[in-house]
């Protein structure tokens, strides 16, 4: 496709969609891990983009990457472009009656970023249909490897394999305990603090690395919950140790106290690796933008 504004070549669009990573990442490992590729090819590509271009896209030293005057030009014309191209592809879609969307959602309703996201795709995309599926604990993908949706939206960590995995956001994470319990008085608390304490379990077969990090890292007891609501009520009836993100609503009896050294919880966008479907590129892209607000 040709980039427009006098530029003398041509340039394909997966080669902007590199250049478009690295402008928002300003980082070339970050970009890399994005686009589930390896730095130096990810380097050439750029190299050989500035070539084409005629000039530098990015400053490159010891403080880091840039934008150059150049770069900010180029990655406002080819977010336009790759904008465009995926409209394209979804209005296709749209005339062949395929424009429909089912997104997964963990049994997380209170997430602010989730109602920015939808108010942002219905005003981009108002004619597609989005059917939303919401999981229970026991499944971090959302049913993505048994093909109920198309795309999730979820927390790390979790089996990958097969899948490609975009950040959305990372998040503090805290011990929910009751109002009255000694320790919700305190301003943060360690994970071996609640070493005594009973703590909830997802069902057998549930993912072991989404298991161990909702468990602190190391085997617990406590009763078996599928979903949020169930979590919260065994800590309100039974004074059982939850985990959440911090942020979040509670109900007035619960408290969460911050873990200091507890890995944030990672917020994130999930769906089947050599999945091209055009909606959901356009859905990851506006998720990455409304969650980094």
């Amino acid at each position: 496709m040709l980039i427009p504004g006098g530029y003398r070549c041509c340039v394909e669009l997966r080669t902007l969609r590199y250049f478009v990573a690295v402008a928002e990442e300003l980082h070339f490992g970050r970009a890399a891990t994005r686009l589930h590729m390896s730095q130096p090819p990810l380097s050439r590509a750029i190299k050989q983009l500035e070539a084409e271009v005629g000039a530098r896209l990015f400053t490159r030293s010891a403080a880091g990457v840039a934008l150059t005057p150049v770069g900010a030009v180029l990655l406002d014309e080819a977010r336009a472009l790759l904008d465009h191209a995926d409209r394209v592809r979804i209005r296709v879609s749209t005339a062949a009656g395929a424009a429909a969307l089912t997104v997964g959602i963990l049994g997380d309703g209170t997430d602010p970023g989730v109602s920015r996201l939808a108010a942002a795709y219905r005003r981009r995309h108002p004619g597609i249909d989005i059917r939303v599926r919401e999981t229970d604990l026991t499944d971090p993908t959302c049913g993505l490897r048994t093909g109920l949706v198309d795309v999730a939206l979820t927390r790390a960590p979790f089996d990958e394999t097969a899948l490609t995995v975009r950040a959305l956001r990372t998040d503090p994470v805290g011990v929910v305990l009751r109002a009255d319990d000694p320790l919700a008085r305190r301003d943060h608390l360690r994970l071996d603090e609640l070493s005594g304490r009973r703590w909830f379990q997802f069902p057998p077969g549930a993912d072991p690395l989404w298991q161990s990090y909702w468990n602190g890292g190391r085997p617990r007891e406590g009763p078996v919950v599928r979903a949020v609501q169930e979590c919260l009520q065994a800590v309100l009836w039974n004074g059982t140790v939850g985990l959440a993100p911090l942020g979040h609503d509670l109900p007035t009896e619960l408290v969460a106290v911050p873990l200091i050294d507890m890995a944030p919880s990672r917020a994130v966008a999930v769906w089947n690796k050599g999945d091209t479907n055009p909606l959901i590129r356009s859905f990851i892209e506006i998720a990455t933008a409304t969650y980094r607000r």
